[in-house]
């Protein structure tokens, strides 16, 4: 069994690359695969191996600068969600594109899971799903606006384009993890938007804690590693992921005439090119090749 931990910290990094190094050494000592970033506003990531590497790589990441009330979750994948270790240096550890952000200064109001069915049930209360239209195609809480970004570098433009419909209303955001309400609800503070929450530990959390039989979540949940999404008790769901656009299948999409195993789905068949396709089949007959030899193609992992 892989234990898997998610972590992200917004702490001040005045040298992240300086930290890469002995953070890859150590993950790749301990069997840690997964990914990692960096930046000059903290951590991100999520990383899989044996417990006792991932308990030594979470030590080494609460002793960084500021890191030291890290919080992490926990789960577990019978098989490896990662096929290689990447500690990426990035502008930011999540991308709003919005250089005035900062949640170590305020944030919304976090709201525990077994408490959040109260708050998003209120008459007055306007709950908005910070995550990717993709993501939220395959799951969401019940009531939940979906702004349809493609990037969440998208959603201060809807905010701005929208805001007028929530007038007097409270706003509660959630999102996978909680990294991304982090900044959302910094955003809209600073927009003055009075009344903010946002779900602890995002949807992980909830569909972690609370009974599905008390659940308000729908469908299942997208992660960014090879389970590709998870619903109640963080049992793995049914998608698989389309390696021509990285969105989430389900087995019956597979069907579809728009469907070609590594190339294409109904959803990116008419987004990439002839020379698109003709690259993504060669990877494919690479990756196909090396299985036949009995060894993994780099390009079949996340």
């Amino acid at each position: 069994m892989y234990t898997i931990a998610a972590l992200y910290h917004f702490a001040r990094f005045p040298a992240p690359a300086a930290l890469k190094p002995a953070l890859l050494d150590l993950c790749r000592e301990h069997a840690v695969k997964g990914t990692l970033l960096l930046a000059h506003e903290g951590i991100n990531g999520t990383i899989a191996g044996p417990r006792t590497g991932i308990d030594a790589v979470l030590a080494h990441v609460r002793n960084l600068p500021g890191c030291s009330d890290l919080e992490w979750k926990i789960s577990a994948s019978p098989e490896p969600p990662f096929g290689k270790m990447k500690v990426r240096l990035k502008k930011e550890i999540v991308t709003m594109g919005q250089p005035d952000i900062d949640p170590r200064t305020r944030v919304g109001h976090y709201v525990q899971a077994q408490d959040w069915n109260a708050l998003i049930q209120s008459p007055d209360v306007v709950v908005i799903d910070t995550r990717n239209n993709y993501e939220v195609e395959i799951g969401t809480f019940q009531g939940a606006v979906n702004p349809q970004t493609r990037s969440f570098g998208d959603f201060p433009a809807w905010w701005d384009a929208n805001k007028e419909r929530f007038h007097n209303k409270r706003i509660a955001m959630f999102c996978t993890g909680g990294i991304r309400c982090e900044k959302s609800t910094n955003y809209l503070l600073g927009q003055g938007v009075e009344d903010v929450f946002h779900l602890k530990g995002g949807i992980l959390k909830y569909l972690e804690d609370v009974p599905e039989a008390d659940s308000t979540w729908t469908g299942e949940c997208f992660v960014f590693d090879d389970r590709v999404s998870v619903g109640h008790g963080l049992r793995v769901g049914p998608h698989e992921l389309c390696h021509g656009c990285r969105r989430p299948l389900l087995p019956s999409d597979a069907a579809r005439p728009e469907f070609e195993a590594g190339v294409s789905c109904h959803h990116c068949i008419d987004e990439t090119t002839k020379t698109d396709k003709a690259r993504f089949r060669e990877r494919q007959k690479q990756i196909s090749l090396a299985r036949l030899r009995g060894s993994e193609h780099l390009g079949s992992r996340t």
